[in-house]
């Protein structure tokens, strides 16, 4: 039983039913919608439609690496589904799901069931994907079960433009670096002035966010408030930008890498607008995250050059994320220690980034099959991002946990030190998937057929 049709979730539901192993799979969507999904279909992209770097030697394009190589259905699907994003690996949405709900719909092994499920199981095995909008009657339970008060931190989306009303005389096509899959670059670059820059900002820290009492404040401050915590890593544009007149220009704005083609000079700062399908019908504002009201938003965005008459197709908000204490809760194999025959995956372990989430998915699906057949885990190797993910959750202090995106830093560190930060981090790629190889090789023959 898997309860939840994200990525995770679906990720672990092929990885199961691959293994031979009879899958039912829940998602509450429509019957009972969350605060941030728009649609009901499965594995639907909330915060970007960006899985990261697709880069071997960066770490979410590490995680994909391999699991290419342990047969990720999502990772297939992406790769279909993919639209100009520079190195990034961008899908287009709307396809991505839909692609992902024709293949689990159609598998033999997987039954796909419409239903809220408020109580886990406790005489099965189950894995709980709920994510980190698990509904309040969910995480109550799980709370129960792994007697705890589940924790949570809040999480920011960025808006949506309509592509149609960008003033692309202002806007211009770019990638840093020229390091774009187009021609012309993969993403629309609105450039400021220094004074434009300056006044934006200005506007911006004098804007109207939406309170979310009684947590406002430790949000502001970045601090503990009761149970919640803010994560670092998914801050407001309004906060970034408390944090001084600059910290936005060598933040989310940072113009490095482009040449404003008007002025044949680089800005002195840069919003980037990144493709949300193929059409160009669509825009993501890259780092934009933002707690501002929607009329705020209306007024303070269009100060940006080149969306003086922006039509928002999805307004920047915030909402609440559950995760549960990973280290004082979960195993090696992403079993509650309490309760073995229950397996948490994705942002709910405390993996934070959507391919950390799907190599979750991945993860415990296979867990979960050995588990039914009595067969031994699949261990992969150390030093595999994959495994150093896992290993970061779980052996982190329970005191002081957060949850913890994929970075370089996880991996076992190489033995022969190296200086230069990006010779370094190619040696730990290749390392990594080397070893992975070699792994894979050794055990093909206790792997099911197919997946030989």
């Amino acid at each position: 039983m898997i309860i939840g049709a994200g990525l995770a979730g679906c990720e672990a539901a092929w990885a199961a039913a691959q293994r031979d192993i009879s899958v039912k799979l829940y998602e509450m969507r429509p019957l009972k919608m969350t605060a941030a999904h728009r649609t009901d279909g499965l594995a639907e992209l909330v915060c970007s439609n960006s899985l990261g770097s697709a880069l071997p030697d960066k770490a979410p394009g590490l995680l994909r690496a391999e699991m290419q190589m342990l047969d990720s259905l999502l990772m297939k699907i992406a790769d279909e589904c993919r639209v100009p994003a520079g190195s990034a690996l961008a899908v287009d949405r709307s396809l991505f799901s839909i692609k992902v709900n024709e293949a689990i719909e159609s598998h033999p092994r997987i039954e796909l069931i419409r239903k809220e499920i408020t109580e886990i199981p406790r005489d099965q095995v189950v894995i709980v994907a709920s994510g980190p909008l698990t509904s309040d009657a969910l995480a109550a339970d799980l709370s129960k079960l792994i007697g705890e008060e589940h924790l949570y931190f809040f999480d920011a989306l960025a808006p949506i433009i309509e592509g149609d009303s960008i003033d692309q005389k202002i806007a211009f096509a770019g990638s840093r670096y020229n390091r774009g899959v187009t021609e012309k670059g993969d993403y629309l670059n609105c450039p400021f002035t220094r004074e434009e820059y300056e006044a934006f900002v200005s506007a911006l820290l004098t804007a109207e966010t939406i309170p979310l009492k009684p947590f406002e404040e430790a949000i502001r401050s970045g601090v503990k408030a009761g149970k919640g915590l803010f994560f670092e890593g998914c801050l407001p544009i309004e906060i970034l930008a408390a944090r001084g007149m600059d910290a936005l220009a060598f933040g989310p704005l940072r113009p490095i890498g482009l040449i404003d083609p008007r002025t044949g000079r680089r800005p002195w700062a840069v919003l980037q607008l990144r493709l949300e399908d193929n059409f160009a019908s669509a825009y993501n504002m890259v780092g934009f995250q933002t707690n501002l009201r929607y009329p705020e938003q209306d007024r303070v965005f269009r100060l940006i050059p080149g969306l003086a008459e922006a039509s928002f197709l999805r307004y920047g908000q915030m909402h609440r994320n559950s995760y549960i204490n990973a280290p004082a809760q979960l195993n090696q194999f992403l079993q509650l220690k309490s309760h073995p025959n229950v397996f948490i995956a994705g942002q709910l372990s405390g993996i934070e980034g959507y391919m950390g989430n799907i190599a979750s998915g991945l993860m415990s699906g296979m867990n979960a099959a050995s588990y039914l057949k009595r067969e031994p885990y699949l261990q992969l190797p150390e030093e595999t991002m994959i495994t150093s993910l896992i290993r970061s959750i779980t052996s982190a202090d329970p005191e002081s946990f957060q949850p913890i995106k994929a970075n370089m830093g996880i991996l076992p560190a190489l033995k022969e030190p190296v200086k230069q930060k990006t010779d370094r981090a190619h040696k730990l790629s290749q390392r990594s998937l080397i070893a992975l190889k070699t792994f894979l090789l050794k055990n093909s023959a206790k792997m099911d057929p197919a997946e030989q």
